[in-house]
């Protein structure tokens, strides 16, 4: 996929502009984030899922979001709507998240490089030196030094997160 390439090239890029403290892991092709954790050997509180909404805002408004939390937690859909003040939330479709994310499910990026995508990251992922997230491919994966992540990223901060047992979201 053309897109997934260009995507990749623009977050190395991106990382490099930065002169961010950055690792490539290459591993088995895998986009769940419990199984290539695993892979890569990093504690699912240290992996970045990375979730696109849609939260309308009233009957005109309708807003992107990437929401970014521990892969030990889930996105607290309620949390984010409260937050954005919005009428009805829910998840993107495939097709619009991948147009936005400019990748497949799976591999989205921690990063908003789509205009109309706002980024939201849970503020416990930021608990740790590092972050891991497939880096736009299912193959090959990124460790990047969590100052780096907020300093380059620029993310809004919410708790937007609940632990998997809490079946509210």
């Amino acid at each position: 996929m053309e897109t997934q390439q260009d995507t990749y090239a623009q977050l190395i890029a991106l990382l490099d502009q930065h002169q961010a403290s950055y690792r490539l892991i290459d591993h088995a092709p895998e986009g769940q984030t419990d199984l290539v954790s695993a892979m890569r050997g990093n504690e699912l509180a240290q992996a970045a899922k990375c979730i696109i909404l849609m939260v309308k805002q009233g009957k005109k408004v309708t807003k992107y979001i990437l929401a970014v939390v521990p892969g030990d937690t889930r996105v607290d859909l309620q949390a984010v709507k409260a937050l954005l003040q919005g009428t009805y939330i829910a998840f993107a479709t495939g097709s619009i998240a991948e147009q936005l994310a400019g990748s497949v499910a799976g591999t989205i990026l921690p990063f908003a490089f789509h205009p109309g995508l706002e980024l939201i990251v849970d503020p416990s992922l930021l608990e740790h030196d590092e972050i891991y997230f497939n880096a736009a491919r299912l193959d090959r994966s990124l460790a990047l030094k969590t100052s780096d992540y907020v300093a380059i990223a620029h993310p809004r901060l919410a708790h937007i997160s609940s632990t998997l047992a809490d079946t509210t979201a």
